[in-house]
């Protein structure tokens, strides 16, 4: 048998250590992590990930937590309009 197979990417959000930021996003890129947004401010940043390297980004130093990000749809609104 071959090497296993590798999963696709996964959304994720990640809570990180603000005094590190910079640091920490760097070493989360070097893991898998293609970053895309940034929130130095509020500790975050979020991102894609191949599955099975959650653990590993999640080992990261100055990472505290890793969610999977999840895509919450709506129904459309009634027609007509309730007012």
């Amino acid at each position: 048998m071959g090497q296993a197979a590798r999963s696709g990417p996964v959304g994720v959000i990640l809570s990180v250590d603000p005094d590190r930021f910079a640091q920490v996003v760097e070493a989360a890129r070097r893991v898998g992590l293609t970053v895309t947004g940034e929130q130095q401010i509020l500790g975050s940043l979020s991102g894609t990930i191949a599955e099975d390297r959650i653990p590993v980004l999640a080992a990261v130093d100055g990472v505290e937590s890793v969610d999977r990000e999840q895509i919450v749809r709506l129904p459309p609104p009634p027609d007509p309009p309730i007012r």
